[in-house]
């Protein structure tokens, strides 16, 4: 089973990249499900339906989200109705929707989980705990298991790997929208990437334009950051190849691919 799992889309810019992308690699490398990080995909923060249509459209069969989620109000139409968007799992309960979501593949179910760090974040409640009761609710229902850890912290990140080392299939974290290059798979069977990306501009800061980012540096003084549409786009993935009767990794690759 192959699975692509894209880091988080920023703006228009990403959704493009996305799309001149995602029809290619698919074919080439036989991908049986996609998972993709959409707390970005409006305007640069926040999602919104016609936004997240538009990714369910191109293909993608979950979206995942962090700390932006809320941004839009409008994403309390489907947060919640529609399964396929997923926002971190340890937000308190008494918030919309939900963070695991077991969907069918094929005939093989694939549960997907979306954590989010506290280090440097939210002091929402624990996501090493929330994994632990989240997978007793997987328990015997999938074997194949994919975690988005979005995460500001490398520590706690690697660290969630480490948790869930021959729980879950994969690991990977969002948030950062840089690739990094430390993909491994772990000792239990597990893939690891600390980070997958953005897709976006990359002649900018993390995704926005970045004369306003280095004024906000420079200045300390607040400025509102917009999406940075300079070309080429940037598109980043990791492909995760998992074995259906185990639920372990066999293989995470990495792809990045400029486009216009």
């Amino acid at each position: 089973m192959n699975i692509l799992l894209i880091g988080d889309i920023i703006g228009k810019p990403g959704r493009h990249a996305v799309h001149n992308c995602i029809g290619k690699i698919k074919s080439d490398h036989s991908i049986d499900f996609i998972i993709a990080n959409g707390e970005n995909i409006a305007n640069g923060t926040g999602i919104q339906p016609d936004s997240f249509k538009n990714l369910i459209d191109m293909g993608i069969d979950v979206v995942t989200s962090g700390n932006h989620i809320w941004s839009k109000k409008e994403v309390r139409e489907i947060l919640g109705h529609d399964p396929r968007l997923l926002r971190p799992h340890n937000y308190p309960s008494e918030n919309a929707g939900t963070g695991l979501g077991i969907y069918d593949c094929k005939g093989i179910p694939i549960a997907v989980l979306n954590l989010m760090g506290r280090v440097f974040m939210y002091n929402i409640d624990c996501p090493f705990k929330s994994a632990d009761k989240a997978l007793e609710q997987i328990h015997g229902k999938a074997k194949i298991i994919i975690v988005d850890m979005h995460c500001e912290a490398t520590s706690e990140k690697r660290a969630m790997g480490w948790y869930l080392n021959g729980r879950v299939s994969s690991v990977t974290g969002t948030h950062t929208h840089i690739m990094t290059a430390d993909e491994e798979i772990l000792p239990g069977g597990t893939a690891y990437l600390t980070d997958i990306g953005m897709s976006g501009s990359p002649n900018s800061v993390i995704g926005m334009k970045q004369q306003q980012v280095m004024s906000r540096f420079l200045t300390g003084a607040p400025a509102r950051f917009e999406v940075s549409e300079e070309l080429p786009y940037l598109f980043q993935a990791v492909v995760v190849s998992v074995d259906k009767e185990t639920g372990k990794a066999t293989k995470i690759e990495r792809i990045r691919q400029l486009v216009n």
